[in-house]
């Protein structure tokens, strides 16, 4: 409610209507009325009601249609306008304002923003946006019989179960169908892919190992995960008579934050989810910012969680993926106290910090050097062709991890590059 003394006031009461409808989108203005409550009474010639009317017509956007009437309070005349609106954002003389207390304050870019999301929110969600050009043809049965049983769900046929899922509508395809069941998803959507890489120091300077996965996002969910576990240092616990693997970086710290980047990233965006490993971090880089206005510090400290895409986020928990009420960010931070979370450009940055950055229990083995030096000992005239296959590492990886080996000397090479062989160094004991 806001009170005014008289029409005088007119142009900052369409500032407050304004105002006061982005916060509530519905409010209350007295003409006649002081602002502490004391009545004084309007003044009201034959064109005043109409003048009132035309004002607000003309100055808020968009349009909104006040009932303006004449009520006499404590037997002096005052004039009520009464004003809904949902369409919101509303602008007053080209300037958007929020009401705060008692005081209108203009909008900043990002509240601004925030507001048009949140009005849209339903509108502008990819994963339920039709997918024009995908047929049930294009979907995996055997992908989406294999969901279902995980999710304790029965199939009779493809129709039936994506609408119990709501992944279609009209008999059309959500995006989210086609992405998670897809026989090739990258064929309608180029981003569906998942880049990685191993870096031989703390930039991006000199690279050891780069691949491309593509397929839908349960697979690349796995092919990340596979790929840092690969690629950083595995070290051993002993419970019994049992080894047990103990990777650098916990294993459902990373699992968490590969998911959420699956699960949150902006879709629209034609970049992908990489993974970065580094000499002393692994970063999972997704594309798209925190969703619906939440801030870095709000998710660490508040634990809270917005979605941008509800229903490949409800999917995913179906299957356990991820737990429904936001507990990723605690688990994060439960197992890997240490990682830091950024905003660069139009991506968030999950960073977790390795072996030479903390204090982590026995000495770690780098596996990729093992299984070179195990495929050495079963064949010694091992071609770099032939452990690049093997190992999946690129020309320069493995060239890199040959280079370190005889530096370290673990391994020589006996003969000419074409014809010799390589030679595993025994270590005295």
């Amino acid at each position: 409610m806001e009170l005014k003394k008289s029409t005088s006031e007119l142009k900052e009461v369409i500032i407050s209507i304004s105002a006061i409808l982005n916060k509530h989108q519905k409010g209350e203005v007295y003409f006649g009325i002081k602002n502490d409550g004391t009545v004084v009474g309007q003044t009201i010639g034959k064109d005043t009601l109409r003048d009132i009317s035309k004002t607000i017509s003309d100055n808020i956007e968009p349009k909104i249609f006040p009932k303006i009437t004449t009520e006499k309070i404590q037997g002096k005349i005052c004039i009520a306008v009464r004003f809904t609106g949902s369409e919101i954002p509303y602008f007053a003389y080209g300037r958007a304002y929020i009401r705060v207390g008692d005081e209108d304050r203009k909008l900043t870019a990002k509240e601004l923003e925030n507001i048009i999301i949140k009005k849209n929110k339903d509108k502008l969600r990819w994963d339920t946006q039709v997918c024009k050009e995908a047929k049930f043809s294009d979907i995996s049965s055997a992908k989406l019989k294999s969901f279902l049983k995980i999710a304790g769900l029965r199939y009779d046929n493809s129709k039936n179960a994506f609408t119990k899922l709501k992944l279609i509508t009209d008999g059309k395809l959500f995006n989210s169908a086609v992405i998670l069941f897809g026989k090739k998803p990258q064929t309608f959507f180029p981003n569906a892919r998942l880049r990685c890489a191993v870096f031989g120091t703390t930039d991006t300077s000199f690279t050891i190992d780069m691949q491309d996965f593509e397929g839908d996002l349960f697979y690349l969910v796995e092919q990340a995960q596979e790929y840092i576990l690969k690629n950083i240092h595995i070290g051993m616990r002993l419970e019994g008579l049992r080894r047990v693997d103990v990777p650098e970086i916990d294993k459902e710290a990373f699992r968490e934050a590969i998911i959420n980047a699956f699960c949150h990233r902006d879709y629209y965006e034609y970049d992908l989810v990489n993974i970065a490993v580094f000499k002393d971090r692994v970063e999972i880089r997704n594309p798209g910012l925190l969703y619906g206005g939440l801030t870095i510090e709000q998710i660490k400290r508040e634990m809270v969680s917005e979605r941008r895409n509800e229903l490949i986020a409800e999917l995913f928990h179906r299957v356990h993926f991820i737990e429904k009420w936001g507990r990723g960010i605690k688990l994060i931070l439960s197992k890997e106290p240490a990682t830091d979370f950024k905003e660069i450009g139009r991506h968030f940055i999950t960073v977790f910090k390795r072996q030479g950055q903390k204090e982590r229990g026995p000495k770690t083995v780098e596996k990729t050097v093992e299984k070179i030096l195990s495929l050495i000992r079963t064949n010694p005239r091992i071609n770099q062709k032939e452990l690049m296959n093997k190992t999946r590492l690129t020309r320069r990886g493995v060239e890199w991890n040959l280079k370190k080996l005889k530096t370290e000397k673990q391994i020589r090479r006996i003969g000419p590059d074409k014809g010799g062989y390589w030679q595993v160094i025994k270590r005295d004991a």
